[in-house]
């Protein structure tokens, strides 16, 4: 089974059951090698469904001032591209089965060869791939070489998205659609913006495709908000944040174990 194939199963049987999907994100590398693999791990036996797993990147433009320093420290502590790939090996050796999402500014991909980063990416075991600085529109040699390697290709709409611009994505994307709720870098939020309905109905009328959110969701009660309304609940800062903390994986866990009782809900 492909990794599109895995996502789109995953997203099949989660609304048979009228569920969304929990969608974690993490930092490769932190606060260190060993202690984001033991985030991942806890955070699969919390209940996530699908992972993000963060190539750290020295100029991470989508992302706030949490996940900015999470990357800063994995790349500090030496996290590479090729690293990120084995520590996906050793969490599929573990026994981690969801779909993984590898999440990369395009730069790190670049440099490694992108018909080379699909085929080992697919190798060792991801599912998907986020670029946040890549539109579908210059994608022409990646988005090839992903799907050869079996790789869904996932691409980012924002509440400022125009109809050509939602066009292009929902014509190029396989697995899922990352909607951004907000107009902004991501980070917790008090609240969630308003006009969220409106902008997940403005794209349904263009896909069958799964819709997941992401930006801003942080507690059990907005995991629970986005869920009625979408197919995928995505949260990066909290759970970095939690990571960073004193209390590490057991407050990764703890989180982890709210926010999917809430996208499940």
């Amino acid at each position: 089974m492909s990794g599109v194939e895995r996502i789109q199963k995953l997203f099949a049987d989660l609304k048979a059951k009228k569920q969304a999907a929990f969608m974690p994100y993490h930092a490769m590398g932190y606060p260190t090698r060993q202690a984001s693999l033991e985030v991942v791990q806890a955070l699969a036996e919390a209940g996530a469904d699908l992972f993000e797993i963060g190539i750290p990147h020295s100029d991470p433009l989508a992302d706030g001032p949490t996940v900015q320093a999470a990357t800063d420290a994995a790349i500090r502590g030496g996290t590479t591209v090729a690293d990120c790939l084995a520590m996906v090996r050793e969490l599929r050796a573990a026994g981690v089965t969801a779909p993984f999402c590898a999440m990369s500014y395009y730069n790190p991909i670049l440099a490694y060869g992108e018909e080379r980063f699909a085929r080992d990416a697919a190798a060792a075991g991801v599912d998907g791939l986020i670029v946040p600085d890549l539109p579908p529109g210059e994608s022409m040699k990646l988005e090839p070489a992903c799907r050869e390697a079996g790789i869904a290709t996932i691409y980012m709409l924002a509440p400022t998205s125009t109809e050509a611009r939602i066009r292009a994505v929902t014509a190029h994307a396989t697995g899922f659609i990352y909607m951004v709720s907000i107009t902004g870098i991501t980070g917790e939020r008090t609240e969630l913006p308003p006009d969220l309905v409106d902008f997940v109905q403005r794209v349904r009328r263009h896909t069958s495709l799964p819709l997941a959110v992401g930006f801003g969701i942080g507690n059990r009660e907005q995991a629970a908000q986005v869920a009625g309304i979408a197919d995928g609940v995505i949260v990066g800062s909290a759970l970095v944040r939690a990571a960073g903390s004193t209390a590490g994986v057991d407050a990764v866990r703890r989180l982890g174990k709210e926010l999917a009782a809430g996208a499940h809900s």
